[in-house]
């Protein structure tokens, strides 16, 4: 028997028994997991938009946790709760558009489970994401880079083990839960070197590592004698507790340095997170005229469009270039115009930009 009946005066799924526990439940036990592979991190956004939503009804509708049922929730119902997260939680653009993914991902489940409440789910799923201002992207430049990883006491074991954690953290632009989740046996230090990285919907991919972060690998792992069989599936980088280094710890690290840099360098970007390293990375590989294509496969992507964000990135940044260095004639023409090989041109100026 169907558990929903269509109400067209209330507009919202009417049920007849609350059966929200249980699909929930399901979705985010079984289906995310199982069916989506989704990631133990991803699944834990998940569970914070639910429970926001639990909050939400509690604080705005005045209805408890187990007294919410599924025929509460409608389009109308969703709409105002991404206004109380903008204006109660002052939450930002980015996290209500993510909350409200994690919202529709869970009614296109509804949706195939039980066909018949396909007209109120999709409403539901016609919900527009809030429009974003796309900010231009941070990175650091190369000196900028090598203050950072000149921080650290290598006389030190913990500086060691911190310039080993941040140079892999550059050399890979690997996002910051893929170098926590590092197993020693990720590291394959013979030649062709390389590290196996385990991205969003645990997708492995292979990087290859350069010779002077192989170097500190190999020394952080005779060190700490992690180069031995029966410590292969050991945690990569452990904190003092002999615990694995959190994406907290790893933030902590770089921040520590980075504060050190910017009294030599005051300016260096407010804010430097491990994912501006993954940026930084990114944008010396384009600049050095790496294809696009090895790019997204190096930072993990699905679609290149989210790759191209770099090389749109760094035309403006050659555009802005441009326009300093061209000298505009009488005739109001850049001296540039007239040249028959303007593509020749243009290439070689990109690569004395490189």
């Amino acid at each position: 028997m169907s558990i929903f009946r269509n109400n067209t005066e209330m507009g919202v799924i009417d049920l007849k028994t609350a059966d929200f526990p249980k699909l929930l439940g399901n979705f985010l036990s079984i289906y995310l997991p199982s069916q989506r592979n989704f990631s133990k991190n991803t699944i834990s956004s998940y569970c914070d938009t639910f429970k926001l939503l639990l909050k939400y009804f509690n604080s705005a509708k005045g209805i408890s946790a187990d007294k919410i049922q599924l025929k509460q929730m409608n389009r109308e119902l969703f709409l105002d709760f991404i206004s109380w997260l903008e204006i109660d939680r002052n939450c930002s653009i980015s996290t209500t558009n993510q909350r409200l993914a994690c919202i529709r991902s869970f009614f296109r489940f509804v949706q195939m489970e039980h066909p018949e409440t396909m007209l109120e789910c999709q409403k539901i799923l016609g919900m527009p994401f809030r429009r974003k201002y796309s900010p231009s992207i941070c990175y650091l430049n190369a000196d900028d880079l090598k203050l950072i990883l000149e921080q650290p006491n290598y006389s030190l074991r913990t500086g060691r083990r911190d310039l080993t954690l941040l140079s892999l953290l550059y050399d890979t632009g690997a996002r910051v839960q893929e170098i926590a989740d590092l197993k020693v046996r990720s590291i394959r230090l013979d030649a062709p070197a390389q590290v196996t990285l385990i991205g969003k919907g645990n997708k492995a991919r292979v990087i290859p590592l350069m010779e002077a972060t192989v170097s500190l690998l190999r020394g952080y792992l005779e060190e700490h004698h992690l180069n031995i069989p029966k410590c292969f599936e050991y945690p990569l980088f452990s904190n003092q507790r002999h615990e694995p280094l959190t994406r907290a710890g790893i933030c902590y690290v770089l921040n520590k340095y980075a504060n050190q840099a910017r009294i030599i360098q005051p300016l260096l970007p407010e804010k430097i997170t491990p994912h501006i390293f993954r940026h930084s990375k990114a944008m010396h590989l384009l600049e050095a005229g790496i294809n696009i294509v090895y790019i997204r496969d190096i930072l993990g992507h699905v679609d290149i469009s989210t790759t191209e964000i770099y090389a749109k990135a760094n035309m403006e940044m050659k555009r802005a270039a441009l326009e300093k260095v061209s000298h505009i004639s009488s005739g109001n023409v850049p001296f540039w115009a007239n040249d028959a090989d303007l593509v020749t041109w243009l290439t070689d100026f990109g690569k004395s930009l490189n």
